[in-house]
């Protein structure tokens, strides 16, 4: 095995240790990316939960109200046994479509509801905005009175 002389085992020894530093980066440039995707994986799965929170309990909201409007517009009907298999089956398709076009009207009395009550926030915000310029231009007004 021939010998190394001593420059040539310091010039090996920096390689190594160069080597060393470069793949001790690239571990940490990959842990540190690895720990992102992972966070971004459990943002995105709490985010999508949350969004099918939302979107279950809007529907609930949605079922109870419309049936609240239905039962307000509906006059009540005498109730009758039902005997029939044919005449249960079609009383349960016509609640199963009561159970939809309640769901559908909720939505429509929410939408309304939301859509007022913006209109009634903006109504507010304008009339607040116009109270402050108002009110600064009256300062300023008194102002320009007081240093004359």
């Amino acid at each position: 095995m021939p010998t190394q002389t001593q420059t040539q085992r310091k010039a090996a020894a920096q390689k190594a240790a160069a080597t060393r530093k470069r793949q001790e980066a690239q571990r940490k440039r990959s842990a540190k990316k690895a720990a992102e995707t992972r966070a971004r994986a459990e943002r995105n799965a709490l985010q999508s939960l949350a969004y099918r929170g939302q979107d279950i309990g809007q529907r609930a909201v949605d079922v109870t109200v419309g049936a609240a409007a239905q039962t307000r517009d509906r006059v009540a009907g005498a109730v009758k046994p039902v005997t029939s298999k044919t005449e249960r089956q079609r009383l349960t398709s016509s609640a199963k479509a009561s159970v939809k076009d309640a769901q559908r009207r909720g939505a429509r009395v929410r939408k309304d509801a939301q859509r007022s009550a913006r209109g009634r926030v903006r109504d507010t915000e304008r009339r607040v905005t116009k109270a402050r310029r108002d009110a600064g231009r009256r300062v300023t007004k008194a102002r320009r009175r007081a240093g004359s």
